[in-house]
């Protein structure tokens, strides 16, 4: 099959659209909307996010090795876009999206009340790679909106309406395609898989 080939590039989607919030001591928060962020490892938890050295959180989390990333849902997808466009140099982001900076357990940083998923992060080593530079963090505390929680205890984060980046475009998660190992899943009671 004939295919039309461009310059190498980040071809890499969807991705998360997180929304990171950062502080230093003394100064105001701020929140910087990230595209390149990831799991790098699940024991000990670890995530990276990835950030133009010109940005003005890039100096505070460098300096205070810490941030914190909120999910993005559906309802906070334009303050997402707007932290993204606008610097906190000239804005006061939280003030100006009447966003809520509420208190985190193990960072300094401020984590969004808005958000239903907190991911408090502290530092581990900053990986110096171009037009970026790769913050890896280990997870220190994840804080959730007990609203989506059930009466079993189990959370409900497909409900959240959470939202990818793709190719410059917001989207809200839908359609379920399947469940984890479902391809190799065996009926009940038989030896047959599923063929789905």
């Amino acid at each position: 099959m004939a295919r039309d080939y461009w310059k190498p590039g980040n071809m890499l989607y969807p991705l998360p659209a997180v929304m990171v919030s950062c502080q230093r001591e003394g100064e105001k928060p701020n929140i910087i909307t990230i595209a390149w962020a990831g799991t790098v490892c699940s024991d000990p938890p670890m995530v990276s996010i990835s950030v133009r050295k010109e940005r003005y959180s890039y100096a505070i989390i460098r300096d205070t090795k810490e941030f914190v990333i909120n999910l993005t849902t559906k309802r906070l997808v334009h303050a997402a876009d707007y932290c993204g466009v606008r610097s906190g140099r000239d804005i006061d982001k939280f003030s100006a999206l009447h966003l809520t900076p509420g208190r985190s357990k193990t960072v300094q940083a401020p984590r969004i009340e808005e958000s239903p998923v907190n991911i408090e992060c502290r530092v581990t080593q900053v990986i110096e790679l171009g037009s970026h530079d790769m913050f890896l963090a280990e997870v220190t505390a994840v804080a959730i909106d007990p609203k989506y929680m059930d009466k079993t205890g189990k959370f409900h984060l497909n409900d959240l309406g959470l939202a990818a980046y793709s190719h410059g475009e917001y989207f809200e998660l839908g359609k379920k395609l399947g469940k984890f190992g479902y391809s190799v899943r065996k009926k009940k009671g038989t030896g047959d898989t599923y063929d789905r």
